[in-house]
């Protein structure tokens, strides 16, 4: 499910973050590789193109801002930059306390019930948008992240500041919640 990188890809990504660190100029070659993954990234959570704009530059900000204390850990950078990413979309729904958007494509439920193991011929497509309504904040994030960006436990684990094991016990723990919730409804 994650973005798989190639040991050539990764060791000219870690040359980028190394000379980043002494000459920011190289930090253009990571805001130019991942700036429209970002940008698509905080626009699935916003809505709103302006705004997004101005939430991806305050990412790469602050990434180039903390670049010396990135550590690699095994995960592409884009995984520290989808860590601020949140970080700051979260901040401006707490400051704001505006209502949260989420733009959830046709092919993002299809992966979701097909990981529910639910009939494929089941017409089940606005019952899980409801059902999705009965989950808080984190763990509408934590599918988010897991299925329609398409991340890995151990990048979920990172961008939210947990381990890789306790991402995946969470995430199966909203599957169930999902899958009781749609039984539920489809039962009645």
């Amino acid at each position: 499910m994650s973005n798989h990188q190639t040991k050539e890809e990764i060791a000219r990504e870690l040359e980028w973050i190394q000379a980043s660190r002494s000459d920011p100029r190289h930090f253009s070659h990571i805001y130019n590789k991942y700036y429209r993954k970002i940008f698509l990234f905080i626009y699935k959570r916003t809505d709103n193109e302006d705004l997004t704009a101005d939430l991806t530059s305050h990412v790469f900000l602050q990434a180039l801002v903390n670049i010396k204390k990135y550590e690699f850990k095994g995960l592409p950078f884009s995984a520290f930059l989808f860590r601020i990413a949140t970080n700051e979309v979260n901040l401006y729904y707490r400051k704001t306390k505006s209502v949260r958007s989420i733009n959830i494509e046709e092919a993002d439920i299809l992966e979701l019930k097909e990981e529910l193991h639910l009939d494929k011929t089941e017409n089940i497509e606005d019952g899980m948008l409801k059902a999705m309504e009965n989950l808080n904040e984190k763990e509408m994030q934590m599918i988010e992240l897991r299925f329609f960006d398409q991340k890995s436990f151990k990048e979920v684990g990172y961008i939210l500041g947990i381990t890789e094991n306790n991402a995946k016990v969470k995430i199966y723990r909203i599957l169930d919640k999902l899958r009781e919730i749609l039984n539920q409804r489809f039962k009645a």
